[in-house]
């Protein structure tokens, strides 16, 4: 026993980890469970575990295995989330456990997305010394990245009770496969989500997550509905994700199911993982996808992962540049009590503390 609630576990390879009894789940016949965390609803028999790698049914109780064992701990900036309209300039304590309920053939951390805890080296790290550790390196932010921290709700959700507690904010970057009851909680402690948006074909989508874009539009629509601020992330993938008319149906769709307020950043693929064969996106695919964000109504549209990109925050009615940015870096910051310094129209987002 290391704590109360908690239990240890080794994998084949002898890794130790702590688990601890899951929440959103339910029991069926015969000692099998049946999760209600994600829209996968994995049904598992004793000793089984789910298509996320964490959740395991132990005797008919399901639990959650990796519960305070990230396998990656940094201090990161907020921009790298990425987020531009929560705290610019903050510095965000990230941490990761193994495991994801998506198969995405492009992940660019797919050693621990696509891995178990019992799998990876981890730490051994209690919410209160998250967000101990956060306080004591400077951070205002505490995120929940790398892998899908969905998958490990209960280590994420007991850590943002406590950063809450403390006046830290909360980051939850994810893509969004999750069932509406668990976002309901989770946004009683969340205070921002940057949503993987990884493509707007159904069928596309499938083969490339291994997940339905039915129930990661869901979640979106959720999220935002229970009050989290939410910006967006769409990976452009050449071959895949990548044709103009389907991004401008998604922008549209954003524009009128999120808001003409909530970020867009469009990001340039760079070759990894299973299609490691392919070639980064174009700048011209990029470009056209950023003129197709905007003339949908997205107010403020952002292209990552190319260095000369225009990442500056435009205030939607004078135009002026309200927060001017150098990679991760801020160098200006003229958002005064959520408004635009020039002409003082409402920037959308999360200023303070």
């Amino acid at each position: 026993m290391v704590c109360a609630g908690l239990t240890t576990a080794c994998g084949a390879d002898q890794k130790q980890v702590t688990t601890i009894r899951a929440r959103h789940w339910r029991p069926d016949e015969n000692q099998a469970v049946v999760c209600e965390l994600c829209p996968h609803g994995c049904r598992l028999v004793p000793g089984a575990t789910g298509i996320c790698r964490v959740r395991t049914n132990r005797n008919g109780e399901l639990v959650s295995l990796g519960y305070a064992n990230p396998c990656a701990v940094h201090v990161d900036p907020i921009e790298k989330k990425p987020f531009y309209h929560v705290l610019p300039g903050a510095r965000s304590f990230s941490i990761a456990v193994a495991g994801c309920n998506f198969r995405c053939l492009n992940c660019q951390n797919y050693t621990i997305s696509q891995a178990s805890p019992l799998q990876t080296a981890n730490d051994y790290l209690p919410p209160e010394q998250v967000v101990e550790q956060a306080v004591k390196a400077g951070c205002t932010t505490i995120a929940y990245t790398y892998s899908e921290p969905s998958v490990w709700f209960e280590y994420m959700y007991d850590t943002a009770k406590l950063a809450r507690a403390a006046g830290l904010r909360n980051l939850w970057v994810t893509n969004g496969h999750m069932n509406e009851g668990p976002i309901a909680e989770l946004a009683g402690v969340m205070d921002a989500a940057n949503i993987d948006l990884k493509g707007f074909d159904p069928q596309v989508h499938q083969k490339l997550t291994g997940a339905k874009l039915e129930s990661v539009k869901a979640g979106l629509v959720a999220a935002r509905k229970n009050g989290i601020w939410v910006e967006v992330t769409n990976l452009v993938v050449p071959q895949w994700t990548d044709k103009i008319d389907t991004i401008r149906r998604m922008c549209e769709w954003l524009c009128t199911n999120m808001g003409a307020d909530t970020p867009l950043h469009i990001s340039r693929f760079h070759p990894m993982y299973k299609l490691a064969h392919l070639y980064p996106t174009p700048s011209e695919i990029l470009t056209q996808a950023r003129a197709v964000a905007a003339e949908a109504g997205i107010h403020y549209v952002y292209v990552g992962n190319v260095g000369d990109a225009d990442i500056d925050t435009h205030c939607p009615s004078c135009h002026k540049a309200v927060i001017r940015r150098r990679g991760f870096l801020v160098t200006e910051n003229a958002v005064v009590k959520g408004a635009c310094k020039y002409c003082g129209a409402a920037i959308a987002g999360i200023w303070t503390l």
